[in-house]
């Protein structure tokens, strides 16, 4: 899909630069199968076979985006797709690496986990990363992106409203402009 997805997009670019460098004007909307495909950009999917035994912790913080926001959705990938967002599991603190919006690597960190962390809402907080999402320290439990300043009594997997239109935001723009979701800037945010 992301190929399909950037070759689209470049082809959209060439199609609608042709009429402007032939002297014509073009002020109409893009095509209904290049507005599918920008549309199609806000589904991200996630390949959590490499979470262990985070799995269920991983499709509930993927859930729970899916519940909270419209703009962008998170679904499993099939076998053999290439996924947006790589999850695993490892002995470290929980972390994110953005490559983009919406596409990095995720790991569910036992060291977090050991000293008594939620494992949902850390799935639900790291997710909110690859989402456009930056940390928010020291925040409240209230808030998802407060992370491990909020403490381990904090349960709340569900982002606040702020949070919410934040995402929102981010997915809005994407979908209006494929390069927002296409750019390819690492970011690593270390809870």
């Amino acid at each position: 899909m992301h190929v399909r997805t950037l070759t689209s997009g470049f082809a959209a670019v060439l199609l609608a630069s042709l009429p402007v460098l032939s002297g014509q004007a073009l002020a109409a909307d893009p095509p209904g199968d290049i507005a599918a495909a920008l549309a199609a950009a806000r589904v991200l999917t996630y390949d959590a076979s490499g979470s262990a035994e985070f799995r269920s912790a991983v499709d509930r913080g993927a859930a729970i985006w899916n519940e909270s926001v419209d703009g962008a959705e998170l679904r499993p990938a099939a076998a053999g797709q290439r996924a947006n967002i790589r999850i695993l599991a490892d002995d470290g603190w929980p972390r994110a690496l953005t490559t983009s919006l919406g596409n990095g690597t995720v790991w569910i960190g036992r060291q977090a986990v050991n000293e008594g962390y939620d494992t949902v809402r850390i799935s639900s907080h790291e997710l909110g990363h690859i989402l456009g999402l930056p940390d928010r320290k020291p925040g409240p439990c209230s808030s998802l992106m407060s992370g491990s300043s909020a403490g381990v009594p904090c349960t709340k997997p569900y982002p606040n409203t702020a949070e919410k239109a934040e995402v929102e935001d981010n997915f809005t723009g994407a979908v209006n402009s494929p390069s927002a979701v296409m750019g390819s800037v690492p970011v690593l945010v270390e809870d």
